[in-house]
């Protein structure tokens, strides 16, 4: 994805930059209008529920564990290595709402311990929806510095550069 599009959609017909649609909030998050707060509530509570289920879900899957009778250090391994994965899903789903992720090896080789770890990347989402749509500051600063820089860009454009007068006071001639 290119650095210009990465900060905005598209530059419309009627007046520039377009604000990027984050998940389950569309371009809401501009105006805070549309049931944006409704929104806010829900993917808090929709974040929070799934999280409780999946430790449910860890819960049986710790119990078919203890029934199969692995072992005590077996059993250990397991939650620590699910409280680990929980604890990086839950930093880099975090450090993902302020500031963009890099398209390296090393993201791609955490994303199958992020998936293990989904109850602390639910959390994270859970505890920013809290104070604003996950990764609305991010978007905003990038939306208002690509409004800035069209602004910028509009306001130097101004009538036909060929007939800008010189410093005489006379046209400038070719």
């Amino acid at each position: 994805m290119s650095e210009q599009s990465e900060n905005t959609r598209t530059e419309s017909a009627g007046g520039g930059p377009q604000p990027e649609p984050i998940r389950f909030f569309g371009t809401t998050w501009v105006g805070h209008d549309g049931g944006y707060g409704v929104r806010r509530v829900g993917v808090a509570v929709g974040s929070l529920v799934a999280a409780v289920v999946g430790c449910l879900v860890l819960r049986f899957a710790y119990q078919g564990l203890a029934v199969a009778a692995v072992g005590g250090f077996v059993n250990m391994l397991v939650v620590v290595m699910f409280a680990i994965c929980s604890a990086i899903a839950f930093r880099k789903t975090w450090e993902s709402f302020t500031r963009r992720p890099t398209r390296s090896a090393t993201e791609d080789s955490l994303r199958s311990l992020k998936a293990i770890g989904f109850i602390g990347s639910l959390l994270a989402y859970f505890f920013r929806s809290l104070a604003e749509a996950p990764g609305e500051k991010l978007r905003r600063e990038e939306y208002e510095t690509a409004r800035g820089q069209y602004e910028k860009r509009r306001s130097t454009r101004t009538g036909n550069p060929a007939a800008r007068k010189g410093k005489g006071g006379k046209p400038k001639r070719r």
